[in-house]
């Protein structure tokens, strides 16, 4: 969506070096925000994302609609089933957004007919969710995760970061540290006694505010109560800095 950072960059980056055409699209789309205010302050840098692109390769296609190019009959989104994928974790805490993300790509699918797609596992529930909508839709398209680029201080680079001031990325360090946290007692102790001890670390912090914290299967997105073998789990967290909503995970084995 805009104000391109190196986890960007990376996609970017690995798309170049395997596919012949890298096609990168840049665009807000106002149908995935539930909270108006959001969309309004999310940052929009088409300039310098152009030129930022442009350092690592001059032949990228980068495609750049208005909302009125995608939304010609007005915003609205598609209905999916993505099954128990948007019950919990941000299903649960933003109502529409997954129909928002699954409109806008199908539109973006349709128009760019990519062989392959890459996107970042830090919005891991919404990567499953392009993989359910590649399937549901029947597209030849595969999707590829890529690894999570962090600060110096672990906070997961995201162009939400560009909201915070000084203080309140320093303090947003407290997010990897949960995650962190987590996997270090994983096998030490229960998810939930994991997950009272993420809220009790939360609740003592003046800076942040914590919306979720979640241990989930890999496979479903449920969080879990017990660990099952032969599992993957993540860590998934949503906190607030002020107003900047800020999202990780993490995985935990």
């Amino acid at each position: 969506m805009g104000a391109l950072h190196k986890g960007h960059m990376s996609l970017i980056k690995r798309s170049i070096s395997e596919c012949d055409v890298t096609c990168v699209s840049v665009f807000v789309n106002p149908t995935q925000f539930n909270n108006p205010q959001d969309l309004k302050n999310y940052p929009r840098t088409l300039a310098e994302d152009i030129s930022l692109i442009e350092t690592i390769g001059q032949d990228i296609i980068v495609f750049a609609p208005d909302a009125q190019e995608l939304y010609p009959e007005g915003l609205s989104s598609q209905t999916y089933n993505f099954g128990e994928l948007t019950r919990f974790m941000e299903g649960e805490h933003r109502a529409g957004h997954f129909e928002g993300v699954g409109t806008v790509l199908e539109k973006l699918f349709t128009i760019i007919k990519p062989n392959r797609a890459y996107f970042g596992e830090k919005d891991f529930q919404q990567l499953a969710i392009v993989k359910a909508l590649v399937k549901l839709l029947g597209l030849n398209i595969e999707v590829i995760g890529c690894e999570t680029l962090r600060e110096d201080n672990g906070l997961a680079i995201s162009s939400r970061n560009n909201l915070l001031n000084d203080k309140q990325k320093v303090k947003a360090s407290l997010i990897y540290e949960s995650l962190m946290y987590a996997k270090d007692h994983f096998n030490k102790m229960t998810p939930q006694n994991i997950k009272d001890e993420v809220v009790k670390r939360f609740k003592e912090s003046e800076d942040l505010n914590l919306e979720y914290f979640e241990i989930a299967s890999e496979t479903d997105l449920k969080p879990a109560d017990v660990i099952k073998d032969n599992e993957k789990y993540r860590g998934f967290i949503a906190a607030f800095a002020d107003q900047v909503r800020l999202i990780d995970n993490m995985a935990l084995n």
